[in-house]
């Protein structure tokens, strides 16, 4: 458990730092830039506010545990992220209009309902919630959706509960590719957007250009859509069969949030094959959080411990 939830975060933490240059970027853009991606696309790899966003949910987690609510989670933002001076430099759409909702006294659900509901913030943080409940796909998809309500309604929220309960199973082995995908279809409603991309994901792995043309909204002015995101994801995982490094440079290659979609990648391949699977070049490239984003709340923080801390409660429990 302590070595598949390293695997997790250090994954999430290098596919955000890789995908980060490529953000918004199509394909082709892409290929005619770097040609094939094998590795960093730049010699100072650094995470966005993916990884930051992550690290404040798993100290949430560590906070509260399984007893979280999204009470809990919303005075945690007001506290360390609404208040704030010098605004949050790197935020999505989702957060930035979380950050008014609450400042303006709105509470959760409320909070998470606005223009960009539906965006993939909460599916970039939201595998520290399938860490934390290794093994219970339905207490992961819980936690990500309390998690979520603060910031996300609807397809938004889908989405995260789809990561969280696919890191789930990851997490415990020895489930395959195709078992870990089937858990993030079944933890969200049949007739939803967001399980009709996974289910294109799932059909095209290993097609990119089926891929994107069955997911990918092109008339919608921003890359950061939950539904398409994680069926880019996933879709990278499978075509990798669960291999680390093929689903990151996959999830990176194909462009859109890259940064987002080869964090989620990076996570299901890293909690699936655990940290010796991720090449150790690339672990050596990733530091402490920054907190360009969201600050001292976060800054200094290292993926790795803060694995280490999941993984305690996990031993506890067992």
């Amino acid at each position: 458990m302590r070595d598949r939830a390293r695997g997790c975060l250090v994954g999430l933490a290098i596919g955000d730092a890789m995908g980060a240059p490529a953000e918004n970027l199509t394909a082709e853009e892409i290929h005619a830039r770097w040609g094939p991606v094998t590795g960093f696309l730049t010699d100072r790899p650094s995470g966005t506010d993916d990884t930051e966003y992550a690290a404040f949910s798993a100290l949430l987690l560590l906070e509260h545990g399984a007893a979280l609510t999204s009470e809990d989670v919303a005075d945690a933002w007001v506290t360390h992220l609404a208040g704030r001076d010098g605004g949050f430099p790197g935020a999505g759409f989702s957060e930035l209009g979380t950050i008014e909702n609450l400042r303006a006294g709105l509470r959760p659900p409320a909070s998470g309902r606005h223009l960009h509901s539906w965006s993939d913030g909460l599916a970039m943080r939201s595998a520290v919630h399938g860490v934390y409940a290794a093994g219970d796909p339905a207490l992961a998809g819980r936690l990500a959706a309390v998690d979520g309500a603060v910031s996300h309604s609807g397809e938004g929220v889908y989405a995260g509960v789809a990561v969280a309960a696919a890191v789930a199973v990851a997490m415990t082995g020895p489930a395959s590719a195709g078992e870990v995908a089937a858990a993030a279809l079944d933890a969200v409603p049949e007739d939803s957007w967001t399980a009709r991309s996974l289910r294109a994901g799932m059909d095209h792995a290993g097609d990119v250009p089926a891929l994107l043309d069955a997911v990918v909204v092109r008339s919608y002015p921003w890359t950061d859509l939950a539904p398409e995101a994680v069926a880019l994801a996933f879709g990278a995982f499978l075509a990798a069969s669960g291999g680390f490094a093929a689903a990151v440079t996959g999830a990176v290659s194909m462009g859109r949030d890259a940064d987002t979609t080869a964090a989620i990648a990076g996570a299901l391949a890293g909690a699936y094959g655990g940290l010796d699977a991720v090449p150790a070049e690339w672990r050596s490239q990733i530091g402490p959080v920054t907190g360009r984003c969201l600050g001292e709340v976060v800054a200094g923080l290292r993926p790795l411990d803060l694995a280490d801390r999941l993984a305690d409660h996990l031993e506890d429990v067992s």
